[in-house]
């Protein structure tokens, strides 16, 4: 049985086995969670993301943790909210599984996942933490390893609502 929870802080600090970072397509250093994760991690992160070159939005490419408490990082990468009809609830659905998939991949019981497109995307926060519970929690079947899932949230209103969409 896995567990779900959520937690207000930093995801660099996290002892679990995969964080997910908030990635840009580009898979270059960007700000908020994405930076906070790139300074943690130290510039092997960037040389190893150069040579992936780069991610679709709703797909997750996967890195080490180099200087990370966490031995990976799973590069998810989140829909830019355009309204809500360009199918970004799709997109952000399809990003959390690319994430799970990589879990599963790499057998892990412990992951830490962000707010995914919820800063400078522009994703409504309500929604998105109602999908990224509902998609995680859809594939928790395909990841037998898993034990813990950690929702991490940067302030207290984040935290709130993956509370609320958690139950």
């Amino acid at each position: 049985m896995t567990t779900l929870g959520a937690w207000q802080g930093d995801i660099t600090t996290l002892d679990v086995d995969m964080i997910a970072n908030a990635a840009n397509a580009r898979l270059v250093a960007g700000g908020g969670v994405d930076g906070a994760i790139h300074r943690a991690a130290g510039p092997e992160l960037q040389r190893a993301l150069d040579d992936i070159g780069g991610c679709p939005t709703g797909e997750a490419r996967l890195t080490p943790g180099f200087g990370l408490p966490a031995r990976w990082i799973a590069h998810a990468v989140g829909p830019v909210w355009q309204g809500g009809e360009a199918g970004e609830a799709d997109a952000l659905a399809r990003c959390y599984r690319a994430v799970m998939a990589l879990a599963a991949a790499q057998s892990v019981h412990s992951l830490a996942l962000p707010a995914i497109s919820t800063g400078i995307y522009g994703f409504p926060l309500e929604d998105a933490t109602r999908i990224a519970v509902a998609t995680v929690r859809a594939s928790l079947a395909a990841t037998p390893a898993l034990e813990k899932v950690v929702f991490c949230c940067f302030d207290a209103r984040t935290l709130a609502c993956y509370e609320d969409a958690l139950g």
